[in-house]
């Protein structure tokens, strides 16, 4: 494996996403040392990212996880049938 060092213009030029690739590390990859291999990170990521999306409660975002904001916006900006049109 090899250590996540960026070059300019990839993900790790982007605040945010060095943000979320610190949280990712401290909340997984350290406290389940040792790895055993490729496999164990790619399954412990795969989780990790479930748990985020669908469990984890964002106090950013009203105190839900982002999956279900993400619901929430997209039924509410529904796009509206143009005038007259019958479907």
């Amino acid at each position: 494996m090899d250590a996540s060092i960026g070059t300019i213009g990839d993900a790790l030029d982007n605040a945010l996403m060095e943000s979320q690739i610190g949280l990712y590390k401290t909340e997984l990859i350290k406290p389940r040392r040792p790895w055993h291999g490729l496999a164990d990170v790619e399954l412990g990521t795969a989780e990790w990212v479930d748990w985020f999306n669908n469990q984890l409660l964002h106090t950013a975002i009203g105190g839900i996880p982002p999956h279900e904001h993400e619901t929430n916006h997209h039924a509410q900006h529904q796009p509206q049938p143009a005038a007259g049109v019958n479907a």
